[in-house]
């Protein structure tokens, strides 16, 4: 795996989570140049964009000739967005419209997406949606399997089943959130590959607090704004670019063997290859770390 992973929610198109439009040529030529970058792996799901985020990665891999050779994909099934429903034939319907989208056969990666959106009893039924994905596996038509979400509480359940090959943590292990940390230790600890996705918090943490006041899809807590515009001060002192910090307060974890970075413009990927290499020195993580410590707890997502 490379440090980075493309991430495939913005290139659908989600205005209401990053709040700007992804026109479908864009989306395809971001998707385009992922597939033929130094980044050798792109993370979406099916429930991006109601699927439009894997059509357009589905579009690219047809004109670049197929999925390169040793290229980690990865995609996500989940609960149907109209009904709620998370069992397992909805699994089986998901996963069946993803490699429809995707004009593939298997998939290198393949995660239960957002399963805090039913019980953990109600997931790890007979027939249910862990069972559907281990046979996936086993059948071939996941390489390997994951879980992916944010409630770090409900993903330890998951984690702690030895299930999973991989676990996704999101927005809980950035500049300004630490809550994944013993999620982390516990993947790490059981063999399973670790990703972190969303270190920009949604943006905030790339753009500043003059273009956002949102953080994880959600307005943020007056102390969290505070506590990130302090880090935006350190950052200016030490003429790093924030968003450079924030993709290596994550490269640098040696429990994380890739970073989710969102992209939506081809040249993005070459300047996020930029921001891993920027030379920044450790004293400003440390500075960045005893602004954090002052948040209480529970400020934030958990």
């Amino acid at each position: 795996m490379t440090p980075l992973m493309v991430g495939g929610a913005p290139l659908g198109s989600m205005p209401s989570n990053f709040g700007y439009e992804v026109s479908a040529e864009d989306g395809v030529a971001t998707a385009v140049a992922a597939l033929t970058g130094p980044i050798r792996g792109i993370d979406t799901s099916c429930a991006y964009s109601r699927g439009e985020s894997e059509r357009r990665i589905g579009t690219a891999i047809a004109e670049v000739g197929g999925l390169p050779e040793g290229y980690l994909l990865a995609t996500k099934i989940t609960r149907d967005l109209d009904t709620g429903d998370f069992s397992g034939e909805q699994m089986r319907r998901a996963i069946e419209g993803s490699l429809q989208r995707l004009g593939i056969d298997q998939v290198p990666l393949l995660y239960l997406h957002d399963p805090e959106n039913t019980t953990f009893a109600a997931a790890t039924s007979p027939g249910g949606p862990v069972d559907v994905l281990r046979e996936l596996k086993d059948t071939g038509i996941a390489q390997a399997i994951g879980v992916a979400g944010g409630d770090t509480a409900t993903i330890s359940q998951y984690v702690e089943t030895g299930h999973f090959d991989v676990l996704l943590t999101h927005n809980r292990w950035t500049l300004v959130n630490r809550t994944a940390d013993r999620l982390i230790d516990a993947a790490a600890a059981r063999g399973m590959g670790v990703i972190n996705a969303a270190v920009f918090g949604g943006g905030i943490l790339a753009t500043g607090t003059s273009t956002s006041s949102r953080y994880g899809y959600r307005e943020a807590p007056d102390e969290l704004l505070a506590v990130i515009r302090e880090v935006e001060n350190l950052c200016k002192e030490a003429s790093v670019p924030m968003s450079a910090a924030a993709i290596q307060f994550s490269t640098r974890d040696p429990r994380i063997a890739s970073t989710v970075i969102g992209i939506s413009r081809p040249s993005r990927i070459a300047e996020s290859v930029a921001a891993v290499e920027l030379d920044i020195p450790d004293g400003l993580f440390d500075a960045v770390t005893a602004v954090t410590d002052q948040l209480p707890a529970g400020i934030g997502p958990r």
